[in-house]
């Protein structure tokens, strides 16, 4: 692989997709969420009405989905039906529901061959759950990005407020407990730690701070 991947995986509300932003662009970088990638596919099961626990209808009304990256402004945009829906897909009830289909295994299937054929062509930096561990494990650049959750409740409420929904900060610290556990139990390719990341503890850190010390690393490596 002649690209530069940087890998970096955390639980929800760890600030990855911020962090991984600021690194793209420090390092002139191509960012991609891969967790807006199963928002994306979330939203349309959603709006297409399909049972998401019938795993073999969600495979059936995949294989019809047309599921296509751009690349706008440095971020990776994933074209659904060449519709893009970046500003639909930040809801809680696309958050409550994008965990069951993460853990089909013909969603993650189809994602990581998308995720690994962006990889291969731009240098990147790529968030999510898995992607130290099963999307990109060739590479040298690993991080692993976690805080307690106490901390990412709180910057999850926060936007949520931004954005003007209605909830409490208790209601979002259980999601994200509820999301932890499911992310870190699920029967394929689970939240974990892999065995060559550095982790790095977000807590009491600026995202400008957390970005620097990545940056830092992968240029002493480079």
């Amino acid at each position: 692989m002649n690209t530069i991947v940087i890998a970096i995986d955390g639980p929800a509300g760890a600030g990855k997709t911020t962090v991984g932003k600021l690194v793209a662009k420090k390092l002139g970088f191509v960012h991609v969420d891969t967790g807006a990638m199963y928002r994306a596919v979330t939203y349309k099961l959603l709006k297409l009405n399909i049972p998401l626990d019938n795993v073999n209808e969600v495979k059936l009304k995949l294989d019809t989905i047309q599921l296509q990256p751009v690349i706008k402004n440095n971020e990776v945009v994933l074209l659904v039906d060449n519709k893009d829906v970046s500003s639909e897909i930040r809801t809680e009830y696309v958050s409550a529901n994008v965990n069951t289909v993460a853990a089909i295994p013909q969603v993650r299937e189809k994602l990581r061959k998308i995720q690994r054929s962006i990889g291969e062509k731009y240098n990147c930096v790529m968030e999510g759950r898995d992607i130290t561990t099963i999307v990109f494990p060739d590479t040298k650049f690993k991080f692993y990005l976690d805080a307690p959750v106490e901390e990412r409740a709180l910057r999850r409420y926060k936007e949520l407020l931004q954005k003007g929904e209605k909830i409490s900060f208790e209601d979002v610290k259980h999601a994200i407990t509820q999301r932890d556990q499911l992310d870190k139990t699920r029967g394929i390719n689970p939240l974990k730690i892999d065995k060559d990341a550095v982790v790095v503890n977000t807590f009491g850190l600026t995202q400008e701070e957390v970005a620097e010390k990545i940056v830092s690393y992968v240029k002493s490596m480079l």
